[in-house]
């Protein structure tokens, strides 16, 4: 019951969201995108029903293992008492580090790549494109939390205000919204922000295979896949060869892990 509660106010949480940056995109575009923008972003809704669907179903093994190691006092919170903020903050952090590892794996794994790319394949990225994601990756990820919530002994309402966050940040760094750059590079110090998350759907490989960070750009720095860089005069989103209008329909979009078109198995192309 508890699961399902905090997915609710979550999911609501998220609609919120979703229609406040879609109405800024509106006021303030990064990019003038094609019209039809409706009918360009009902794949993406039908992507995002199933993500949560999925979430909601694995939700359970989640919860499962959080009560478990908690009921246990097992993981390396319970070595020592320490104020509730800095338990919150260390277990934000492990999580989303495991994110981070969890999203280059998807990059470097011939078969992940293949599920990953359905996000990537998005030429036109705005607040929609944050849960344009296979249920295949979505498995992928919540089977990387466990481990995170095994080791750091983590409560279940610590592991829901981190997807919480995570999500509302997922909204942010993907919506199509003009940041002054000051700003920008100031909060990305810390904080994955739009402008440092715009690079990393570039078509250009080396631009891909960088920013990989969930929530706190820390990763990407300590492990040497930061680009500060981004060119939006020449910066284009999408992969080679899957931008075909059948590649792009929801069914081509499920469909294309299994596909043979588009790039094979290794992350060539990208």
């Amino acid at each position: 019951m508890t699961v399902l509660l905090s997915s609710q106010n979550r999911v609501l949480l998220l609609i919120i969201g979703c229609a406040v940056l879609w109405s800024l995109e509106s006021v303030m575009p990064l990019y003038r995108f094609r019209d039809h923008r409706l009918r360009r972003t009902l794949p993406n809704v039908g992507l995002t029903v199933l993500v949560l669907l999925t979430n909601l179903v694995l939700s359970f093994a989640a919860a499962s293992v959080a009560g478990f190691v908690v009921s246990h006092r097992i993981g390396l919170l319970f070595l020592t008492r320490l104020p509730l903020w800095i338990e919150v903050i260390i277990g934000v952090a492990a999580l989303d580090l495991f994110a981070y590892v969890a999203h280059v794996l998807l990059h470097k794994m011939p078969l992940a790549w293949r599920f990953h790319r359905v996000h990537h394949s998005e030429e036109e990225v705005d607040v929609t494109t944050a849960f344009r994601q296979h249920p295949g990756e979505s498995i992928w990820r919540v089977l990387w939390q466990l481990p995170a919530i095994a080791l750091f002994g983590l409560p279940l309402w610590l592991v829901v205000v981190y997807l919480t966050v995570s999500a509302v940040n997922a909204q942010l760094e993907h919506a199509n919204v003009r940041l002054r750059e000051p700003l920008d590079r100031l909060v990305r110090a810390l904080f994955v922000t739009p402008n440092m998350h715009k690079t990393h759907h570039s078509r250009r490989q080396t631009e891909t295979d960088s920013n990989y960070s969930n929530i706190f750009s820390l990763w990407d720095r300590v492990f040497g896949t930061y680009t500060a860089h981004v060119a939006f005069p020449t910066l284009r989103y999408g992969l080679d060869d899957l931008d075909e209008r059948e590649t792009q329909r929801l069914r081509g979009l499920l469909a294309m892990p299994f596909a043979s078109h588009g790039a094979p198995l290794l992350a060539k192309g990208r």
